[in-house]
């Protein structure tokens, strides 16, 4: 059994991941970065255009594993909505909208990452995040 030093939670462009954009986070704990890349790149080549949260569990033999987690709901909300970031200042203040339908969308993506496999509880959790973002949430399919 390898002994694990370190774990880090990284956010990356799907399929984009080079040198270049993980060294300061990977740099530092010495594991070979163009194989990380490689490994990141094939995992999420079929979701291009998606930001995919990776946990990276690093072995003191500068092995590593690559576990990928779905999108930030904050990152889904706001391509649902057609926004590119959260109101300043969240429940005075509404940038865009989405519907229950674009919610439940979102609760089936990120429902793996979540601590419930109820669908609504997950919706729920869903329409709390984008009041908070300043995305107001309407009826409608």
């Amino acid at each position: 059994m390898k002994k694990v030093v370190k774990t880090l939670k990284i956010e990356l462009q799907a399929g984009a991941a080079n040198p270049a954009t993980v060294g300061k986070d990977l740099g530092p704990t010495g594991i070979n970065l163009l194989g990380f890349c490689q490994q990141y790149n094939e995992k999420t080549a079929k979701q291009k255009g998606l930001v995919i949260p990776a946990e990276v569990t690093i072995f003191e033999d500068r092995s590593f594993t690559i576990q990928t987690k779905t999108p930030p709901t904050a990152f889904l909300l706001k391509r649902a909505a057609g926004v590119d970031k959260g109101a300043a200042r969240p429940g005075s203040e509404v940038v865009g909208s989405v519907t229950r339908k674009q919610v439940e969308e979102v609760a089936r993506i990120k429902l793996p990452d979540l601590n419930t496999s109820d669908l609504e509880a997950a919706m729920r959790m869903i329409e709390g995040t984008a009041r908070n973002m300043g995305i107001a949430v309407r009826e409608g399919r």
